[in-house]
């Protein structure tokens, strides 16, 4: 699948923000959504203790939404207690499972976003097995992620670049996000090989782990949506 396919400009999610000033930074320069992370082992991690664990990602989630950003709440295996408390006091736009949740559970879960927000379901692929394997996830929208090394401790966010031609042709029933070791400087060439309408970036903006670059959130969306 190649460029003749693409029909609009690519969507673009700015995912592990942590702040108002790069929040605003990815509105002006047209992203659609923004992704803020609830897990303690991401150098993104928003994720308080107690009964404030949720007060900074709420206050950044508002704040994106009144500047008509999508915001999407991204979950490691969550227990039931935090998946019901973004639900239902974060109120995002989208959910995005990136850890071990089985195909029933993220069914139950899918059942109780509807009406509410997107329920999204990342990923990892390293060969057409993986790509078979999808059909398992009842879910609104898929997140394509490179597979994670396998020492590992975070399963997104790792800046693992891998082969996009396994996508070419691909067509999923729902959907679907490209994301895994994505760039200013590489965004194009993905986007030219998979055909992919939408496309998720972390690390590729960053000048240290956690640390967002504006400069290079600027360029990432300039690139993505001239594809």
């Amino acid at each position: 699948m190649g460029p003749s396919h693409l029909t609009a400009m690519a969507q673009v999610k700015i995912c592990g923000l942590k702040d108002t000033a790069h929040i605003r930074a990815a509105a002006e320069a047209g992203a659609d959504w923004v992704g803020f992370v609830l897990f303690p082992k991401s150098p993104r991690n928003l994720l308080g203790e107690g009964e404030e664990a949720l007060d900074e990602v709420i206050s950044l989630s508002e704040f994106a939404q009144d500047l008509g950003l999508l915001s999407v709440i991204l979950l490691v295996d969550p227990d039931e207690d935090l998946f019901d408390d973004v639900l239902h006091e974060v109120e995002p736009d989208a959910i995005q499972l990136h850890g071990k949740e089985d195909p029933d559970q993220v069914l139950r879960w899918w059942r109780d976003c509807s009406g509410i927000c997107e329920l999204w379901r990342a990923v990892g692929v390293s060969n057409e097995n993986d790509l078979e394997a999808l059909d398992q996830w009842r879910v609104d929208r898929l997140l394509i992620d490179a597979k994670p090394p396998e020492d590992a401790d975070r399963p997104g966010g790792n800046g693992e670049p891998w082969d996009w031609s396994l996508l070419e042709n691909f067509e999923p029933g729902v959907p679907w996000i490209l994301a895994g070791g994505l760039t200013p400087e590489t965004v194009e060439d993905a986007i030219a090989a998979t055909g992919a309408t939408a496309v998720d970036v972390s690390s590729g903006v960053e000048r240290a782990p956690g640390l967002k670059d504006e400069d290079l959130i600027r360029a990432f969306i300039d690139a993505a949506k001239s594809a």
